[in-house]
């Protein structure tokens, strides 16, 4: 992709959020590599157990539930920015709903105060929903291609596959509906969704490549000239109607 000079420099992170097994986390890595911006992602699993003090295996267990999201993002972060981070004790938010969501809110800002990174999951397309220099990006599939990735990918049958990847689609949804009362599949909140049905996973780091970038040249356009009816005169007459026959 030709890049516009200054464009999406100014741009501060992007947003993935996918099905389970549409390739989806594979896109958001081969994305930070293609912009060269840093991974804010779920590879931080030892690190959570030792912030704990927890074993890698009960870390992976917890890694699914919402009360041990925050520890992974707080220890991203350190990673990223250590002194940002020293008044914002795990211990302190993880077992108040109100306190965990402030502190989570918190953190996702901060990465993007940082700039330029790629942000998989945390919520993060409902908590800067109103950030025009952030992308949101959801990757999506057929749930029997979804399958066969997941077999392929984690060794599993058919059935196990199967399982797994409606298990993980239900405690995404469970999760963005009980704590920020969103569902992750409203292409409301996304400004692209891709289908990697048909598109390979590198076409698709292309096509938001190139979504970030043109969203990047419309910064400084006004709220007011936003929107799919910017620069449209009205229509020369009464549109018409057409409506399915009634059964």
């Amino acid at each position: 992709m030709e890049e516009k000079p200054g464009a999406i420099a100014d741009m501060r992170a992007v947003t993935i959020s996918r099905e389970y097994g549409s390739g989806g986390g594979e896109i958001a890595v081969r994305l930070a590599k293609c912009l060269n911006w840093q991974l804010i992602d779920h590879d931080i699993v030892g690190r959570v157990a030792k912030e704990l003090g927890i074993s890698e295996q009960e870390a992976e267990l917890r890694d699914e539930q919402a009360e041990s999201l925050l520890s992974r993002i707080l220890n991203s972060m350190r990673t990223i920015d250590p002194v940002l981070m020293v008044n914002a004790p795990t211990a302190a938010f993880t077992t108040d709903a109100e306190s965990y969501r402030r502190a989570l809110g918190k953190v996702v800002n901060a990465a993007v105060r940082r700039g330029h990174v790629v942000i998989v999951g945390r919520a993060s397309q409902v908590l800067l929903a109103n950030r025009r220099d952030v992308l949101h990006a959801r990757i999506v599939a057929p749930l029997d291609m979804r399958i066969a990735y997941v077999m392929s990918r984690e060794g599993l049958d058919q059935a196990a596959a199967r399982s797994r990847t409606q298990l993980k689609d239900r405690d995404r949804v469970r999760y963005l509906q009980g704590e920020f009362e969103s569902n992750p599949q409203d292409a409301h909140l996304y400004d692209i969704v891709v289908n990697t049905a048909s598109l390979s996973l590198d076409q698709a780091v292309d096509l938001i490549c190139l979504a970030l970038q043109h969203k990047a040249e419309r910064l400084s356009v006004s709220v007011g000239e936003l929107g799919p009816g910017a620069g449209l005169s009205a229509y020369p007459g009464q549109p018409g109607d057409f409506r399915p026959p009634q059964k």
